[in-house]
């Protein structure tokens, strides 16, 4: 039987700026909490609120999970493929 695949997720990546950010959380229940908000956003790019400002360069969104207390700003590929995490808030 052929096994079924769901929706096919986005790759997340970080900037160099997010990259230190994730180097400072030790805390494992911080890392749970990180680690489901960026699931969220590989599911469904658009969940974030767009973030007012230049049209110019990609559209900055943030994604705030007020159960878990994560805030993160990213903005999606042109190809809708990867995300790239400008900033991590746990």
């Amino acid at each position: 039987m052929p096994t079924r695949q769901g929706p096919r997720r986005a790759r997340i990546a970080f900037s160099d700026s997010a990259a230190k950010q994730l180097e400072n959380i030790t805390n494992e229940a911080d890392i749970h909490a990180l680690d489901r908000a960026l699931v969220v956003i590989s599911v469904d790019p658009d969940v974030g609120e767009p973030i007012p400002g230049d049209t110019a360069g990609p559209q900055l969104r943030e994604y705030a999970d007020d159960v878990e207390r994560v805030r993160l700003l990213y903005w999606v590929t042109a190809l809708r493929t990867v995300i790239v995490v400008a900033y991590i808030e746990v």
